[in-house]
């Protein structure tokens, strides 16, 4: 065995023996048993729009729900309580979606129906050791030809079907081009190693990928109008209000979608006043004027690096004068600063965190004038002083150093309403200890506040069906005051498919239980806001309502259900 497989090898070994550590009396071991489970089946039933494997998943996820329930639940600590709770919830919102997925699936069935013979080829393990090349060829040949034939059907020109919608037809062609990758992805187990293999399958092989190429292609541009320009339609996929109210239950969320607008829109309205404020303290007429004022001062070209590292240095000191949380050594040691190139910013405009560094977004020599203006603008100082906090020390740096040394059985759980809530949270709590101390950086920070409510507003409004991209956009614009090309940035991710549907409401609205926990839990004869926020951190990143609990020693009931009405 030579070195570099040694080496893999003992990478393997580390994992499954950190794997068997983990195994013990408890909800620990369960937990490590399901995600191993879960991985291992996922692996192998991954054939896009396969009915079979997502029926065999939900058999899955059925099966260790009744495992759970049959467990001696009243024997548990309240610690693993909560464990149980965590994967009791996470099961049941794991068959949601998949029921969710099945019902979009039955949407696409006039488009994809005839691939199932297809499906059926690329996930059958027994036809590894029992493959006729003749007979597959000729299904892959029939679905190339069965491709072709949709095309010519749903010609906008000269349509024979009904009109596809530009959401059926942007979801359709992701399922073909996970379909062209999977069948290469088969090929290749055959080819070379099967003597008659190639003689039967490669020209059908290679005339069917070219086909789910050239139709996921036909669907987005001549169906769905994208054509890879910068005026292209934005496109999403809402889900429902019964989708939304599912997915709320398993964030653990007992506020219903419509009470969590009236939430945001009542916090709009106090940023708003509170702008105006900041506004008349530096001489502006209005909020617009402060905001084009802030924007104009902004780092020179080649600068931004430098202010962030400023940035980062002055909240870390702020926090450790109010000992407001615990910094390890190395957790301040192992941050950096990247730059966001200008592809990227297309989706990404604003500073964000990957681990390890801060990724500052600013503009790029290959941008055009007009597109360095608008970078410039929105990436200006006042903003750099919230948003580093956000990113780095105290929000999602040290937030994520922490989380993988404590409470690691949890990370399967974790929610954006913990891990985005938590920056928002740091907002809050500067704004209230007079960390943005001037006029300006009080704009700043607002206008990122509001930035948080609008999110709740437009995400939330887009998945009930109440607003459209282009209505989403105009709102940042018009309310927030983010530039154009920013808004329209935002709006593509936010009705991408990188983010669950709540993701974008749960900063505000996370932030908002953080904020009410603490106030709750810290003050004379309670927790100090160093201890209340170490305790909160070794929690991992789970849902806040059982952080609460945790932190209040609850020992909850096996019928336990979302009750904490934390903006009420």
């Amino acid at each position: 065995m030579n070195a570099m497989k040694r080496l893999g090898f003992s990478v393997w070994l580390v994992a499954v023996l950190s794997m068997a550590a983990l195994k013990g009396e408890g909800i620990d071991s369960l937990i490590a048993e399901y995600r191993a489970d879960q991985t291992d089946l996922f692996i192998i039933r991954d054939v896009p729009g396969s009915l079979a494997d997502l029926t065999r998943k939900d058999q899955l996820f059925e099966q260790w729900l009744k495992r759970l329930d049959e467990l001696k639940f009243d024997s548990l600590t309240p610690a693993a309580r909560i464990d149980w709770h965590l994967l009791h919830t996470h099961l049941i919102e794991s068959r949601q979606s998949l029921a969710l997925q099945k019902s979009r699936r039955a949407e696409m069935e006039p488009l994809i129906g005839f691939f199932g013979p297809v499906q059926e080829l690329l996930g059958d393990r027994s036809a590894k050791q029992n493959l006729d090349p003749e007979k597959s060829a000729g299904i892959l040949a029939q679905a190339a030809g069965d491709l072709k034939a949709l095309r010519k059907k749903l010609d906008p020109e000269h349509p024979t079907l009904p009109k596809v919608s530009p959401i059926l037809a942007v979801r359709t062609a992701q399922v073909l081009d996970q379909l062209a990758g999977k069948l290469e992805q088969w090929f290749s187990y055959y080819d070379g190693f099967e003597p008659e293999f190639g003689w039967w399958m490669r020209q059908p092989e290679g005339e069917l990928k070219k086909e789910l190429e050239t139709t996921a292609a036909f669907f987005r541009k001549d169906l769905a109008g994208l054509k890879g320009e910068p005026g292209d339609p934005l496109i999403g996929d809402p889900i429902g209000r019964q989708a939304l109210s599912d997915q709320l239950a398993a964030e653990m969320m007992a506020l219903p979608a419509d009470e969590l607008l009236a939430v945001a829109n009542k916090e709009f309205v106090w940023c708003e006043a509170e702008m105006e404020k900041a506004a008349a303290a530096m001489g502006c007429k209005d909020r617009k004027e402060a905001l084009a004022r802030i924007k104009s001062q902004h780092a020179a070209p080649g600068g931004q690096g430098k202010v962030a590292q400023a940035e980062a240095e002055e909240s870390i000191r702020f926090l450790k004068e109010k000992d407001l949380v615990t910094i390890p050594r190395l957790a301040e040691e192992t941050w950096g600063i990247s730059m966001v190139g200008e592809e990227l910013q297309k989706t990404l405009p604003y500073a964000a965190y990957s681990r390890p560094n801060i990724q500052v977004a600013y503009a790029n020599e290959s941008m055009s004038h007009e597109e360095k203006l608008m970078s410039m603008r929105g990436n200006n100082a006042a903003f750099l002083h919230i948003v580093t906090p956000h990113e780095l020390i105290p929000g999602h740096h040290l937030q994520g150093f922490m989380a993988s040394r404590y409470s690691t059985q949890r990370q399967m759980f974790g929610t954006p309403f913990l891990v985005e809530g938590w920056a928002l949270h740091w907002e809050m709590l500067l704004w209230d200890l007079g960390y943005a101390s001037t006029p300006e950086e009080k704009v700043g920070a607002l206008f990122w506040r509001m930035h948080r409510c609008a999110r709740v507003i437009v995400s939330l409004k887009f998945h009930l069906g109440e607003m459209t991209p282009n209505e989403m956009i105009d709102f940042l614009g018009d309310r927030v005051g983010h530039e154009r090309a920013g808004a329209t940035s935002e709006v593509r991710r936010y009705i991408g498919d990188s983010y669950g549907p709540l993701y974008q409401a749960a900063y505000m609205t996370g932030g908002l239980q953080l904020r009410s926990l603490f106030r709750e839990l810290t003050g004379p004869g309670k927790l100090s806001p160093r201890e209340f926020h170490d305790r909160v951190l070794r929690e991992g990143p789970i849902p806040i309502e059982m952080i609460r609990a945790a932190l209040k020693g609850e020992k909850l009931p096996k019928d336990w259900k979302p009750a904490w009405k934390f903006a009420s």
